[in-house]
């Protein structure tokens, strides 16, 4: 048994919670996200109230059970209040540019790296901090991890593109014998 799964969703004012087809949708201030419904289970709305149980007894919708329940706060959450992660970027002459739908990093290549911003999602650049925001947390987490996949904090000087809480742990260079 889930103790995720167990506990109803609650909807807040001005969210709406729908399900047809096997898909169910989520309306809400900040828009309208979207997620299939697994067959192994079944999700009812009531009032203020979204209930979700495995439509059988096979261990793939005991898993499936707490893991959609989760992605269903996550929907209603997200289209009540956005969800926002910060990146810091470190380096000398490493700098951040955001031009329409594109974020273009100059972080030490030969090259600039280019990077397209998913629909849904809103960039906001200040000096070294990018600002990552949007409603659907999966994939706000996916673009923040791929921002900083570009250029990952080395271990030595600590340049690169980090969370904003990251703590990076620095190794000591070679030791001068004299």
């Amino acid at each position: 048994m889930s103790r995720i799964g167990k506990q109803p969703v609650i909807i807040p004012e001005k969210t709406s919670v729908s399900v047809i087809d096997g898909v169910i949708s989520v309306k809400g201030p900040l828009g309208e996200l979207k997620r299939p419904l697994h067959p192994a289970l079944s999700v009812s709305v009531e009032s203020n109230k979204v209930i979700v149980v495995p439509a059988n007894t096979t261990p793939l919708a005991g898993m499936l059970w707490g893991t959609y329940v989760s992605h269903i706060e996550n929907m209603v959450q997200g289209v009540n209040k956005a969800f926002e992660k910060k990146l810091i970027l470190e380096g000398i002459g490493y700098r951040i540019e955001l031009t329409g739908s594109v974020l273009k990093l100059n972080v030490g290549f030969s090259h600039p790296v280019m990077l397209h911003v998913p629909d849904g999602i809103k960039v906001n650049v200040a000096k070294n901090i990018i600002t990552i925001s949007g409603s659907d947390k999966e994939k706000v987490g996916q673009f923040v991890a791929d921002v900083r996949a570009a250029k990952k904090p080395e271990p030595y000087k600590g340049k690169g593109i980090r969370y904003e809480h990251e703590v990076i742990r620095r190794k000591q260079g070679k030791k001068v014998v004299g």
